[in-house]
């Protein structure tokens, strides 16, 4: 059974590293094609609250996306967010019972708990559905129709803010050569665990 080239997914694999060649976890890789014209296929993100810690640390949904906030402790928290992306504020509650929040516009959102000020976590809003985070041998795989594209990497502590980004064009039946960033990051580890400390 034939499929037009459009339908046929390439697997497209991305290798992350620090400017020292060290692979590099959780950063988000995503794929824009050309045109801006990417399909709706948002799906709910999940951000637990457990052992007085954001998990995951970095979270990517597609813009539009609804993220839910289970509290696992046997504390209450409140989460809040300053950012332009997505400011909300999320009063004390414990359990279930929060309602999610609608990431409606792209962007990065940093978490916060007003309670547990050592409490941080990343959410990156992106207007495409194919993206990926990368693994702690820093890869990541996207499976992409065939087409061009624009592919970027975000982390949340690169330097300066940098998303670097990479052309790439995919054709049916082929598989394409892997891509590689370098990532210069701020110095110091974003570190969930530490004492509290301000983030830009």
């Amino acid at each position: 059974m034939s499929c037009c080239g459009a339908c046929q997914a390439a697997a497209l694999t991305v290798q992350v590293s620090d400017a020292g060649g060290a692979a590099l976890a959780d950063t988000v890789i995503y794929a824009e094609p050309e045109g801006g014209q990417a399909p709706r296929t948002m799906a709910p993100g999940e951000i637990a609250q457990k052992g007085l810690k954001f998990i995951p640390l970095v979270t990517v949904v597609q813009t539009g996306s609804k993220i839910f906030f289970p509290n696992r402790d046997k504390v209450r928290h409140h989460v809040y967010s300053f950012s332009p992306a997505h400011k909300f504020d999320q009063k004390l509650y414990s359990g279930e019972q929060a309602p999610p929040q609608l990431f409606d516009k792209a962007g990065t959102v940093v978490l916060g708990c007003n309670i547990h000020d050592k409490m941080l976590a990343f959410v990156k809003v992106v207007d495409t559905p194919y993206f990926a985070k990368s693994d702690a041998g820093g890869a990541a795989h996207l499976d992409l129709p065939a087409g061009k594209y624009t592919v970027k990497a975000w982390h949340y502590n690169a330097a300066g803010g940098l998303v670097p980004e990479l052309p790439v064009q995919l054709k049916a039946g082929e598989t394409p050569a892997p891509l590689a960033f370098r990532l210069t990051l701020k110095p110091g580890v974003i570190d969930p665990d530490a004492a509290s400390r301000p983030y830009p």
